[in-house]
């Protein structure tokens, strides 16, 4: 044979041994995979089976085949995400004869049972049909299937519609089982499942019970069972059951026991003694304190978890033998005291150490140091104090290190620097005081949170040199000097730079220069630029958030601001910028690659999910001239502020083309013209302010389809009509409704009475005529009623109401803000008994109108009164005593009535001695007027028997609050918002800086 032969011989030997490379799959296998494709529905997935095609089934996506028989031995579509769907599992998978590896798990099967005929494929040695949309009782073929050594079921939920076992004797066919999860299986009807799994499956090594509704009864009887020592199994996870009281006695006799999680149940008594476990999870239970559970006994212990049992008492590591070879120690989120002790550096083992909100204090100790096994040091959220122990520099394997929310202080120690295996530093929310040179060398560093402490001086340019640096983050701190291009020389991976509030802090950077990375988010609040906009954030192409207000730049936009991708948070806002609005990023470039929205940052130490929402900001600068059509390129923005400009001219019609647009403030521009009816488009609409312009002209009909609204502001304009009846029938949850000060005419509708939400109603300084509904003492939001809780926080808001003549600010002062103004207006007749009925009402304001009559007898019942103005109307008769109960009382006018008879005294009226407040009731005596009462008045002027208890069931006042402020503007009156999660976080992400 000669050699050219032997070659091709050679080669055809190759060939065949590669057959299913080059040939494919057999054919009745191929067929089957695409009846089984066939079966499915891609719609969430579409590119999921895309490779799915041709005749060598061997190369498509999840599918595995044996090299020499070419037969399909492995089916891999498991999946978090990227759904299949299918109304049950197809039967052609019966002809993949030689499967020994099945993973269906995250997708969608319609509901449909766990089919019988899977026990027909008999070689299957792993199955995996975790939260694949399966229910009802698990089928018993699975019995059959004797070569199974991992059997995964683990359920959504358990509940009637998921699956069920309701009898365990199939599972004692399954010879070879070593990994059985039935977590959120429902097995509580299941009879002497516990036997079953626990000694008649001898091979079975791992067995998940979480999640299941087991309670103690179910184990009353299974340590009676002397055949408990034969159970081989090793790892026993019941987390999330409904265990309690004592832990079942039968763990003591899984003498092959090494694993055991037992969180999330409610056990309170000691552990018994379980000689070879070496991990124990106890989280989330009722344990008192760390010696009660007597765990220190477990002398093999190398992971423990007792995180949020709430234990008391002190910290204590006994001598027992346990601590010696201690690896994990989790006590987060308990209420331990007292110092670290200093035996904890005996613990030499030690590779991670929580012991996160608890209520230790002193210093940390400088034995700490001793642990040179740490990877993690978690101890935020106590009261420590004192300086950060030098000895922290020995642990040079620590990757997590988090010292945040405590009391420490004084400088950060050089010694910080050996640290070179570092990832995460969090040190916020102390009283620090300087930053080291040496930070530069820990060259692993990913996140560096310095926020909220007392640092001075310069930023070391030292963080230059930090190339794995993503997080930066030096908010609120009294930093100095000049940040330059030095600063970032080598940081190509940070995506996160934060500086709030260091006022002193300048950012001096060439305009000609090219950062080394691509940054997320770039908050500056506070710091000084003191330039044009600065011209390198030009190269940023994939930022969410930009924060620069307050930073002294100046200027026009720049025409380059145009091609950026649209910033779906963008502040400018406290700034000296001048010019049109044309130059705002447009979403006519290419959107990034990295949509925003797909990572999670920490945030001064909070998470919030980033590029949620679209917020733009230009509040307080110098802009001028007409918002332009071209604006409405930007149709995604949600969060708009561009109050306290100088724009003029129309709104523009297209307006109404942002649909997802939640919240609009307009204010203190001299935008004028009608309000164009387009706004009735914005269906998502929450937050309309376009007080403090010129507009003029009737209210659109088309606003009534904004029914999502909570708060429109149209005052200080110039707008006429009537009130819309539709205000009531239409938009119900109305919280606030400000008209003030515009030419509004008629009478007020009735309707308004359907608004059950109405908080703050202020009509004041119109032309209003009429009488006061008597329906407004059903508006449960003043009363208090069954409505839901508006919590507002995030930012200080300023709301202006004017009574008598006073204008108010409410801010933080003012917890509860609840207010009716009809002021300066031409109503009549007298004040509704009604309204005394409004308990939650803190100023009521009526000045200025024609009103008659009394003023109603029990309007001492207004307990959180802080204002009353009735002045400038023709009230008579005596002033009620029960105003003498009113006990927060801050501002009260009645003069200019034709009110007589004694002034009430007692209580807060006692503090209110000014005449002028009762000036023009020429029939008033006492004081504080001059005029002295005779026996007659004082006889007439005794307190007439009033039913106290008629009103006892008039519901407490509805409380919402206003947390502090980081505003110093007015946005209107903010707060009643119900927003979704996301928009929720998207405010944390801007009012917290702003």
């Amino acid at each position: 044979m000669s050699a050219r032969q032997s070659c091709n011989i050679f080669a055809l030997f190759i060939i065949f041994a590669t057959a299913n490379i080059c040939f494919g799959c057999l054919e009745h296998e191929r067929q089957a995979l695409i009846q089984f494709k066939n079966s499915l529905t891609t719609s969430h997935a579409p590119d999921r089976l895309s490779s799915w095609t041709g005749n060598n089934c061997c190369q498509c996506l999840g599918v595995g085949c044996n090299n020499a028989t070419r037969h399909v031995v492995r089916l891999d579509l498991g999946t978090n995400a990227d759904q299949l769907e299918g109304n049950e599992l197809s039967l052609s998978l019966l002809e993949l004869t030689h499967l020994t590896y099945l993973d269906l798990s995250g997708n969608s099967f319609g509901n449909s049972p766990v089919p019988g005929f899977i026990g027909l494929m008999t070689r299957l040695e792993y199955l995996n049909l975790s939260f694949a949309g399966f229910s009802g009782v698990v089928t018993h073929q699975l019995r059959k299937l004797s070569s199974l050594r991992v059997l995964d079921l683990r359920d959504r939920h358990v509940s009637d519609m998921g699956l069920i076992v309701d009898d365990f004797t199939w599972v004692s066919g399954l010879t070879s089982l070593e990994y059985l999860d039935l977590s959120r299986v429902n097995v509580t009807g299941a009879q002497d499942f516990d036997k079953v799994l626990f000694y008649k499956t001898p091979s079975l090594l791992e067995l998940h019970l979480s999640n299941c509704e087991l309670s103690n009864h179910h184990f009353d009887k299974t340590h009676l069972d002397s055949n408990l020592t034969r159970s081989g199994i090793r790892a026993l996870y019941l987390s999330w059951n409904m265990l309690d009281g004592k832990l079942p006695i039968f763990l003591q006799n899984l003498t092959s026991l090494r694993v055991l999680d037992l969180s999330n149940n409610k056990l309170n008594s000691t552990i018994p003694f379980m000689k070879n476990i070496v991990d124990l999870n106890l989280a989330s239970n009722g344990f008192a304190g760390i010696q009660e559970t007597g765990v220190w006994r477990l002398c093999e212990l190398k992971q423990l978890d007792l995180s949020f049992n709430y234990m008391e008492g002190r910290l204590t590591i006994p001598s027992e033998c346990s601590r010696y070879g201690l690896e994990k120690l989790l006590l987060s989120e308990n209420k331990l005291t007292g110092n670290i002790p200093t035996s904890l550096g005996r613990l030499a083992a030690l590779k991670v150490l929580y012991l996160d909100y608890n209520l230790l204090t002193g210093t940390i100790p400088e034995s700490i140091g001793n642990l040179t096994s740490l990877t993690e040091l978690v101890l935020t959220g106590n009261q420590l104090t004192g300086l950060i122990p030098t000895s922290l520099g020995n642990l040079v394997l620590l990757r997590r290190l988090d010292l945040s929310e405590n009391l420490l202080n004084g400088t950060i120690p050089f010694s910080i620097g050996r640290l070179a295996n570092l990832e995460f530093l969090y040190l916020s929310w102390n009283s620090l005081s300087s930053i080291p040179l040496s930070i530069g060398n820990m060259s692993q560093l990913r996140f560096l949170d310095l926020s909220s402490n007392l640092l001075h001086g310069s930023v070391p340019d030292s963080l230059g040199q930090l190339s794995k640096l993503r997080f930066l983050d030096v908010s609120n701190n009294s930093l100095s000097g000049i940040v330059t291009e030095a600063h970032f020389a080598n940081t190509s991976n940070l995506i996160h730079l934060a500086a709030i509030s260091n006022y002193l802090l300048n950012f001096k950077i060439s305009p000609d220069w090219k950062p080394p990375f691509q940054l997320r988010n770039i908050i500056l609040t506070s710091c000084k630029i003191e330039s044009i906009f600065p011209p390198w954030i030009q190269t940023q192409k994939h930022i969410t958030i930009l924060m620069l207000s307050n930073t002294s730049i100046y200027g026009p936009l720049p025409d380059w601001l145009y091609n950026l991708t649209i910033i779906p948070v963008l502040d400018l806002s406290h700034n000296f910028l001048n010019g049109p609005i044309t130059n705002l990023p447009s979403n006519q470039t290419t959107k990034s690659p990295e949509p925003p929205g797909t990572f999670i940052e920490r945030l001064v130490g909070y998470e919030i999910e980033s590029g949620d929402s679209r917020l733009l900001l230009h509040k307080n600068n110098l802009l001028n001239g007409s918002i332009p059509d071209s604006f409405c390129n930007t149709p995604d923005i949600a969060i708009l502020d561009l109050s306290r400009n100088s724009l003029s001219g129309n709104l523009p019609d297209c307006l109404g083309n942002f649909s997802e647009m939640y919240i609009m403030i307009l204010s203190s521009n001299r935008l004028s013209g009608t309000i164009p009816s387009s706004l009735g488009k914005l269906k998502s609409i929450q937050w309309i302010d376009i007080s403090k312009n010129d507009f003029h002209g009737e209210l659109p009909n088309s606003l009534s389809n904004c029914t999502s609204l909570n708060v429109l502001d149209l005052g200080e304009n110039r707008l006429s009509g009537s009130i819309p009846k539709w205000f009531g029938e239409k938009i119900h949850f109305l919280v606030v409704l400000r008209l003030h000060n515009n030419n509004f005419t008629g009478r007020i509708p009735e309707q308004l009475c359907q608004s059950s939400e109405l908080q703050i109603m202020d009509f004041g300084i119109n032309n209003l005529t009429g009488t006061i509904p008597r329906c407004f003492q059903n508006l449960n939001g003043m009363t208090g009623g069954d409505s839901n809780l508006y919590a507002f926080s995030g930012f200080e808001q300023s709301v202006f109401q004017v009574m008598g003549g006073i204008l108010l600010e409410y801010t933080t002062i003012m917890r509860y803000v609840i207010n009716l103004d009809l002021s300066n207006n031409n109503l009549a007749g007298e004040i509704p008994e009604g309204l005394a009925s409004l308990s939650g009402l803190l100023g009521l304001n009526l000045s200025n109108n024609h009103l008659t009559g009394r003023i109603p007898d029990k309007i001492g019942n207004l307990s959180s009164l802080m204002s009353l103005d009735l002045s400038a109307n023709s009230l008579s008769g005596m002033i009620p005593q029960s105003m003498s109960s009113l006990t927060f009382f801050s501002h009260l006018n009645l003069s200019y009535n034709n009110l007589s008879g004694r002034i009430p005294t007692g209580m807060q009226l006692q503090t209110l001695m000014e005449p002028w407040i009762y000036a023009g009731n020429n029939g008033l005596c006492g004081s504080p007027l001059p005029k002295s009462c005779s026996r007659v008045e004082v006889s007439a002027a005794k307190p007439q028997n009033i039913d106290r208890n008629e009103d006892d069931d008039v519901e407490k006042i509805w409380i919402y609050s206003i947390a502090s402020g980081f505003m110093t503007g007015s946005i209107g009156i903010l707060g009643i918002l119900v927003l979704v999660k996301r928009w929720r976080l998207a405010f944390f992400s801007f009012w917290r800086f702003t």
